[in-house]
């Protein structure tokens, strides 16, 4: 077994990341009859692969000469990966960018039995098809190519990342905004039905206020709906299975604008 130094993990991760990508853009894209460029970050690369795939091999690694114990390694590791993944993300973001809900034997929607048991014959398929070859290529570039490659490769992804993470923050508070005016609205609507019904001449201002409140209320939800910039909408059309558990109604009302702009 080869020890790899920091440089060469790093470019291992990398290039997990980029056939992560290859592989859930094309299934992807095939599903949904067109390109669809998968992923949190707009580059071609899925860092939650890169980190599936480096610590299934790592996992594995005690137990590459048994495929039992392997599979099974590879079963823990990624599954508790992919959960710990899906409770951060959805934490901080208050979305979620794959959810099992509708699958039999899920957890939470963050994880169920099928990505599980599928989780362990991509180990073993890793370890023993794979990342042979992937080590093989990687060996054979000079060191110090290899060192340029992994530092322009860690530069773009993670400035990549930053911008992706940023626009995850602002998309959350865009939904937040859009619900405290849904719910606003909500409450007005109320308000007037009300008053209508009760058909109190005295209370025309209050009606005139209400009103003049509710159009400005429409207004902000209209001007909340067009601050998605390029990196928020692609980042609802690359993941078309992201839902909201806390913003339900809001976020599908937000996916509609979006699939409504691109279809002009």
């Amino acid at each position: 077994m080869h020890i790899y130094s920091m440089i060469q993990w790093l470019f291992i991760f990398y290039t997990y990341c980029f056939l992560g990508w290859c592989f859930e853009s094309a299934n992807v894209s095939i599903r949904s009859r067109q390109f669809i460029n998968r992923g949190f970050i707009r580059g071609p690369f899925l860092p939650l692969y890169g980190s599936g795939a480096t610590m299934m091999y790592i996992v594995s690694l005690p137990f590459q000469d048994h495929v039992i114990l392997t599979y099974i390694a590879g079963c823990i590791g990624a599954t508790a990966l992919e959960f710990v993944v899906g409770v951060i993300m959805d934490t901080l973001f208050d979305v979620r960018y794959w959810d099992y809900s509708k699958r039999k034997f899920n957890y939470k929607g963050h994880i169920c039995l099928r990505s599980t048991i599928v989780w362990g014959f991509l180990t073993i398929f890793m370890t023993k098809v794979i990342h042979q070859p992937i080590e093989a290529f990687m060996l054979s570039i000079p060191p110090n190519i290899l060192g340029y490659i992994t530092f322009i490769l860690t530069v773009y992804i993670a400035g990549d990342f930053a911008l992706s993470f940023k626009a995850a923050l602002d998309l959350r508070d865009v939904l937040a905004k859009m619900q405290r005016v849904k719910e606003e609205m909500e409450r007005m609507q109320r308000r007037l039905d009300v008053i209508i019904a009760i058909n109190n001449e005295g209370l025309r201002d209050e009606i005139a206020e209400l009103r003049a409140r509710y159009n400005l209320y429409m207004e902000n939800r209209k001007n909340y709906k067009e601050m998605l910039d390029f990196y928020k909408r692609d980042m609802i059309i690359n993941n078309p299975d992201m839902v909201s558990n806390r913003f339900k109604v809001t976020f599908e009302e937000l996916k509609n604008v979006v699939r409504e702009k691109i279809s002009r």
